[in-house]
């Protein structure tokens, strides 16, 4: 099963951290998703299904695009970006400037430092990777093989960092633009879920 994970472009709040706050895509963002899409799409590439963030910087262009496509769409709650608890609607600069090593220690030790009263990235991955279980199942159940999948940068970094087999520490070097689409494999074994890089044009 391939899956192809598009990040949302830019909202009205990109300048602060906003795992589960809801703000909206500006018109630049729309048009940055918009742009890739149309790209892969004029490649003969297509998709069997839509799934995306409840989030409404994924969901309404999700919404849009699968009636455009005339494709089923499924809306996903755990595939939503990471709670940042505390930091939630703040710029990293203000973070940065009260408490600069907690910043830091998020930063470069993800795996063992979190946002205070955020998630930790354990349970981050852990919501994920049900996520990804359900829309396995879904696809399996449909006989879906490519799915466009609407979603976040931390999402992204995840399940590349994942794919790659790196310590999950080195998850913020992952690439992850706005607007921009990143390719895996979908794998199962054992009722485990895996992931694998793929080119996106071949």
């Amino acid at each position: 099963m391939l899956i192809d994970l598009l990040r949302h472009g830019e909202t009205t709040q990109s300048h602060i951290l906003r795992g589960h706050l809801d703000d909206e895509l500006t018109e630049k963002g729309w048009l940055q998703m918009q742009t890739t899409v149309q790209c892969h799409l004029d490649a003969q590439q297509h998709w069997d299904v839509i799934i995306s963030s409840p989030l409404q910087r994924c969901r309404f262009f999700a919404e849009n695009l699968a009636n455009q496509l005339q494709r089923p769409l499924l809306i996903n709650e755990n595939i939503k970006e990471m709670y940042f608890g505390d930091w939630e609607g703040i710029s990293t600069q203000t973070i940065y400037e009260t408490t600069p090593e907690l910043l830091a220690n998020f930063w470069q030790f993800p795996t063992q430092y979190q946002a205070p009263n955020g998630e930790s990235l354990a349970r981050f991955q852990q919501r994920i990777l049900v996520g990804f279980k359900q829309i396995h199942q879904q696809m399996q159940e449909n006989r879906w093989e490519t799915a466009l999948i609407v979603t976040h940068g931390g999402v992204i970094k995840l399940l590349t960092c994942l794919a790659r087999q790196h310590d999950l520490n080195e998850l913020l070097k992952m690439p992850a633009e706005l607007g921009k689409l990143y390719r895996l494999e979908l794998l199962e074994a054992e009722s485990e879920i895996g992931f694998m890089e793929k080119p996106l044009i071949s």
